[in-house]
């Protein structure tokens, strides 16, 4: 099978979706199909590279938002055009993805509910109002194209499926997300130190995780790692400073894959404050590094994690009750071992790329 995967996020990946396209082209070119990505470069002309055999064009984009998908659409269309004889397959990966205009079949992955994330982007300046008015605006019509294009819709969890049912009116195939399990694995040293690792970005409940870090750090000798970039970046590393938490919460920027897992086998425990996700590549990470998880209890969240069992779960927006199940796993040792363990069963037994790749050969299989 000679597919083409259309995404509009780095590669090498620097967050969810990249990541899944990664990993997932990597599986596939390990079964003997054929994999080329197209997506999102700089204004130069179009660039070609090969990164671990998998072939990635990077078609001209500018951040011309709120145009920015039509503009990269614009692009890719042109380069497809005098590609499309070279595939058999079109594989789309949406939010934010172009369409190309192909005869080709398909095949559709939707990783979040455009309208569910902008219900969740909270008011905290100007960009997050319009963010949250043109993402509701401009993303509709767009996802609503592509399932109409679709011989089959797929999407990362129960929770998105029902989504696009509710708004859509499409019935979507649920193929899950990953990790692999072979890398982010368990280590037995653990230092004091709570880890997030995610965008700083909108609707992923971070002032609440620094408001949680206020309460932990005045009880317990421990501190607070974040990982990751975004738009509010300064705005929290304000708000640590006004609290006076900038000796106990350290913001890492983005770090590379090597680091990353060193931080979640380092890391005593893991917390995912968000308030909407389509199913976070991170919480399986941290889960596969049997890390003992404390995550909001949202839909997608609670399809991985059984409360008390490979995780704990808590309310969206309530620094107490995060700060609460925190506090309960520095104090009890046996907890912690008891949820690590379970974690990393979960992820062996349901969230491998190897599962992944099973479900979506299975997909192209009906289509082609």
């Amino acid at each position: 099978m000679r597919a083409c995967m259309i995404l509009s996020t780095p590669l090498p990946p620097e967050e969810g979706i990249g990541n899944y396209v990664y990993n997932v082209s990597k599986k596939l070119i390990e079964r003997g199909h054929d994999v080329t990505v197209i997506t999102r470069g700089n204004l130069s002309k179009t660039q070609i590279d090969f990164i671990d055999n998998i072939r990635v064009i990077k078609a001209p984009f500018a951040p011309v938002y709120p145009f920015h998908v039509h503009f990269h659409g614009f692009f890719v269309n042109r380069l497809f055009k005098s590609l499309e004889k070279d595939f058999d397959i079109v594989h789309i990966h949406t939010p934010l993805s172009p369409i190309v205009k192909t005869s080709l079949p398909i095949v559709s992955t939707v990783h979040t509910s455009m309208i569910e994330d902008a219900r969740y982007i909270e008011l905290v300046d100007f960009k997050s109002l319009a963010t949250k008015i043109l993402t509701k605006i401009l993303s509709y019509p767009l996802v609503l194209e592509l399932m109409k294009k679709s011989a089959i819709v797929t999407t990362v969890s129960n929770s998105v499926a029902q989504e696009l049912k509710e708004y859509y009116g499409y019935t979507s195939i649920v193929i899950g997300n990953g990790v692999d399990e072979r890398v982010f694995t368990p280590k037995n040293d653990r230092e004091d130190f709570i880890l997030y690792v995610g965008r700083l970005s909108y609707r992923k409940g971070l002032f609440d995780l620094i408001e949680c870090a206020k309460y932990v750090c005045q009880r317990y000798d421990v501190s607070f790692v974040i990982v990751g970039k975004g738009e509010l970046e300064s705005v929290l590393k304000k708000r640590v400073n006004e609290i006076g938490l900038q000796d106990k919460v350290v913001f890492l920027g983005y770090v590379d894959r090597k680091k990353l897992i060193q931080l979640y086998q380092n890391a005593s425990i893991f917390v995912l404050p968000t308030y909407y996700e389509g199913l976070p590549t991170v919480l399986l990470e941290a889960m596969a590094c049997g890390l003992s998880v404390v995550a909001t209890n949202i839909s997608c969240n609670a399809e991985v994690i059984e409360d008390g069992w490979n995780g704990i779960l808590i309310p969206t927006k309530s620094p107490e009750k995060m700060a609460e199940a925190v506090s309960l796993l520095i104090e009890d040792e046996d907890l912690r071992k008891k949820l690590s363990k379970n974690a990393r069963r979960t992820i062996e037994s349901k969230y491998t790329w190897d599962c992944v790749a099973d479900r979506i050969e299975k997909c192209y299989k009906l289509i082609y």
